[in-house]
């Protein structure tokens, strides 16, 4: 197992130094879902939400959240995206949607803090909209799916079903 790279030899917290790293092409997937009530599951698949088009909302909510990443996680470096793309799935049977988020970018660092940070905003943003009708509604398995580039190389995570 690696050590971590944010603590420096005297065990203070410190922003990474990749001054010397390739830039490389990088890409990050990252996954999760919203569980609900049918009756707010239909209205989001339907599009009969009062407040509007709940995922087409989230899905811009999501991006400008991966472009404000380094703004929101202390240690993480600004970095210019090449592209960010979220993709929802409604599951009727398990009243879910599933988000996925794919980051991109030429960098020295990753971008999976971008996938991620996207992702949470995202889902939060559907909870957002719709808690006047639902309360209950539950964020879950929120992970890192695939990791491309750099010099730790290819990361899959092992399939679960989910995502």
């Amino acid at each position: 197992m690696s050590e971590l790279t944010h603590f420096n030899e005297s065990g203070n917290a410190h922003m990474v130094d990749v001054g010397d790293k390739a830039v490389t092409h990088r890409v990050a997937v990252a996954g999760g879902l919203i569980r609900m009530l049918p009756e707010t599951h239909a209205m989001v698949c339907k599009g009969t939400h009062k407040k509007g088009d709940v995922l087409g909302i989230s899905r811009v909510a999501g991006i400008m959240a991966a472009k404000k990443t380094s703004e929101l996680i202390p240690l993480c470096h600004p970095i210019g995206l090449t592209r960010v793309d979220i993709e929802f799935q409604t599951d009727v049977s398990d009243t879910e949607i599933h988000c996925q988020v794919c980051a991109e970018v030429h960098s020295q660092t990753g971008v999976e803090m971008e996938a991620l940070t996207g992702l949470q905003v995202a889902l939060a943003t559907i909870y957002d909209m719709c808690k006047a009708v639902d309360r209950g509604m539950v964020i879950s398995e929120v992970r890192l799916l695939e990791k491309k580039g750099g010099k730790s190389g290819h990361f899959k995570a092992e399939e679960t079903g989910i995502n």
